[in-house]
């Protein structure tokens, strides 16, 4: 049966914004069957041997499916849906926008909402030249992605997929402060269309049920 290595215990602050969360949404999704192996991150369950097979940068989530390792979550998505054969289109055309957008969700749009998140979390008041450049950044980036989304309910296609779960996890768990989506409508309606989803409720009163703050 697929393992999936997720928090049991993670800090307050990350607890509810932990990226396993994006694999457990579309295990729910896809009703696939799997076997949850509980990580105590302040114990230091990430930093042995063995998880480091598993996942060479300690981190969260990390699959085994029948001796199939995965790390990433963006990589264990794509898998999981060609391996269900759902929330991804058979085509190879719809596929390859699925693709697109979902590194786009990685690599255009996560990194400077993540980056202005750690500035915000660890500045001593001394960044406001840098802080204002992460700024501009992030509206650059949500200011494209509201662009797209005009006449658009999802992200990738027409339907649901494993994109706009990547995507709307990364503008849910990436945001501190919502006062950065309030010129970009479409996109927080976006966002909370993908939320609204009672797969994703599910899994967050799982997650809420289960994961503790250490």
């Amino acid at each position: 049966m697929l393992k999936l290595y997720g928090f049991s215990k993670v800090n307050p602050v990350a607890r509810g914004h932990t990226r396993d969360l994006r694999v457990l949404w579309a295990l729910e999704e896809m009703q696939l069957p799997f076997e949850l192996v509980g990580m105590d991150h302040p114990a230091h369950d990430l930093n042995s041997e063995a998880y480091r097979r598993l996942s060479p940068f300690e981190q969260i989530p990390s699959i085994d499916d029948d001796g199939l390792v995965l790390s990433e979550s963006a990589a264990i998505l794509v898998y999981l849906a060609k391996k269900a054969g759902r929330l991804i289109p058979a085509d190879s055309a719809g596929e390859a926008q699925v693709l697109r957008w979902c590194f786009a969700a990685m690599n255009s749009v996560e990194p400077p909402l993540l980056s202005l998140l750690v500035l915000d979390w660890t500045a001593d008041g001394s960044c406001g030249k840098h802080r204002a450049f992460l700024v501009g950044w992030v509206n650059r980036v949500l200011a494209n992605l509201e662009r797209w989304l005009s006449g658009r309910d999802f992200v990738a296609t027409t339907d649901f997929t494993v994109a706009d779960i990547l995507m709307a996890h990364v503008l849910s768990s990436g945001v501190k402060d919502e006062a950065l989506l309030a010129p970009y409508p479409l996109l927080v309606s976006y966002r909370n269309r993908c939320l609204a989803r009672p797969a994703w409720k599910r899994t967050c009163e799982a997650y809420c049920e289960r994961v503790e703050a250490g």
